[in-house]
């Protein structure tokens, strides 16, 4: 730390001595600045709000999405900015248009009009946009005057192009369209005459309607279908001849007491339970099967013999009901059977068409999708028409977005840039450290050394001692007069960065 400090007072030190050549170099530093900077031409600025929203209930009813709305503001931007706009707006001004001669001349005003322009997005759809302008040959007032002109042209041009932009757009947008709808139109038209006539000709004996592959797909799922239904209708037929076949057709009538039923009524039931077993799925090989059977053929000999006397019979009821319900799942078994027949027939002549004319299938494929693809051209094409004229009709009423300026362009007499305090400070500061940087740089040229330290560790010799440098009187008297000059030039330089302070302050506050 001690080192550090040493270093920094020799350095003091060797500026100090040579404070003549810092001084010197201070003031060139200074007054070539403060040239400088007094040469800089002033830049006048206006700024004017602009609030840019998007509408929240009809233009999202018509189809104008949120990203499209926000794509309408973003090209607030570029549209305020565009060549055109810019172009109108130099040519609505007399002041810019007097130096836009010729072409050459519009496009170098148009580039230095864009440099001039910025538009900041300060918060949500609020923007500030701001023109600035300097030099051209206009005084400081003209600039001025001609930056809240500029502004308020460029938002006038903005909401005029804006306006007419979209209307202009979906005109020429309705009338390709509508001249492709006429183009698509005959087009499909054609392709349904020359299918209705391949069909005519060719698809008219055969069932169904489309080509041979949609008719053969068609048939194939209707065919699955059937088969599920029959296999369905032939579960429920054969569960009513199981219950049947368990259920008598006659019942006995009323039995004298004391007397069970016959052998006959007995088989009936020993078969009806055989019947409701096998129903369920039971093999011949179950015991409760094989149990029942062994009774049946047990009683079959009796049942034979026996004449059902003692009580009379009447039909079973349960029965009959088994017997209609018999009737109508066979009918509808058959109806499904036939309708089977029917579809395997069809999908056998459409694969025997299909093998024996390919060229046919082929030139139908073509057709049907040709067809197609001219369909959902023309449907995209009619769907776009309705939306882009609904779109048209609702920007045209209010536009989808509302544009409001919230703060007029400004008008300044006070020019924006430069800042010529805090340039006239920097330039002062500059001087002092250039002029000081010069000073040790001698220095550091020189072999002198201010201390016996510097000398040692330069030479690598051992110092044995230092004498003192004993100032006369008259010495003394004339360094305090150097002294007294020096503080004088020092003081004159602090003096010229004041009163420049001062003027520039002054002439601010007059134009204001």
């Amino acid at each position: 730390m001690q080192a550090i400090l040493d270093e920094i007072r020799v350095g003091i030190h060797a500026v100090w001595r040579r404070r003549w050549l810092a001084l010197a170099v201070a003031w060139g530093i200074a007054l070539v600045g403060w040239l400088g900077v007094s040469l800089i031409p002033n830049t006048y600025q206006s700024t004017a709000r602009v609030y840019i929203t998007p509408q929240s209930i009809l233009p999202q009813a018509v189809g104008i999405s949120a990203n499209d709305q926000q794509q309408d503001i973003d090209s607030f931007r570029q549209t305020l900015t565009s060549a055109d706009n810019l172009s109108g707006v130099i040519k609505s001004t007399p002041a810019l248009a007097k130096q836009a001669g010729n072409p050459r001349d519009l496009a170098t005003q148009v580039t230095r009009l864009a440099n001039a322009i910025s538009i900041k997005s300060t918060q949500d759809n609020l923007f500030d946009v701001s023109v600035a302008l300097s030099g051209g040959g206009y005084s400081d007032s003209q600039n001025a005057h001609l930056a809240q002109t500029v502004t308020q042209k460029l938002l006038d041009a903005f909401y005029t192009s804006y306006s007419s932009g979209n209307a202009d757009e979906a005109q020429r947008s309705l009338k390709f369209l509508d001249a492709q709808l006429a183009q698509r139109g005959a087009q499909l038209q054609d392709a349904e005459n020359k299918q209705q006539a391949f069909e005519a000709r060719y698809m008219g004996m055969l069932p169904g309607t489309g080509s041979i592959a949609d008719r053969m797909q068609t048939a194939q799922g209707q065919l699955q279908d059937v088969e599920t239904q029959l296999a369905s209708a032939q579960a429920a037929l054969a569960a009513v001849n199981g219950q049947m076949a368990g259920t008598p057709a006659n019942i006995p009538g009323v039995a004298v007491p004391g007397t069970v039923g016959g052998p006959r009524q007995q088989l009936a039931q020993l078969q009806g339970q055989l019947a409701a077993d096998q129903a369920q799925g039971w093999t011949d090989q179950h015991p409760d099967v094989i149990a029942l059977k062994k009774q049946i053929a047990r009683i079959s000999g009796a049942a034979a013999s026996d004449t059902g006397g003692g009580a009379g019979s009447q039909p079973n009821p349960a029965y009959l009901s088994l017997r209609s319900m018999q009737a109508d799942k066979q009918a509808t078994f058959a109806a499904l059977s036939t309708r089977r027949a029917q579809l395997q027939s069809d999908l056998a002549e459409f694969a025997a068409k299909q093998a024996g004319a390919p060229e046919i299938t082929a030139q139908q494929a073509k057709l049907s999708r040709d067809h197609d693809v001219l369909q959902q051209q023309y449907d995209k094409l009619l769907q776009d028409r309705e939306g882009i004229k609904l779109r048209a009709d609702a920007q045209s009423s209010d536009g989808s977005v509302q544009f409001r300026i919230i703060a007029p362009p400004s008008f300044s007499k006070v020019p924006a840039k430069p800042m010529r305090p805090l340039l006239l400070t920097g330039v002062l500061l500059l001087a002092v450290l250039g002029g000081a940087a010069i000073a040790f740089l001698k220095h550091k040229m020189q072999s002198s050394y201010s201390t016996p330290a510097a000398l040692a560790a330069a030479s690598g010799l051992p110092v044995l001692g230092a004498v003192s440098l004993v100032h006369s009187a008259k010495q003394k008297a004339e360094a305090a007069q150097q002294f007294k000059w020096f503080a004088g030039a020092g003081g004159a330089l602090a003096g010229a960065f004041v009163l420049l302070l001062a003027v520039e302050f002054v002439q601010r506050g007059l134009m204001a």
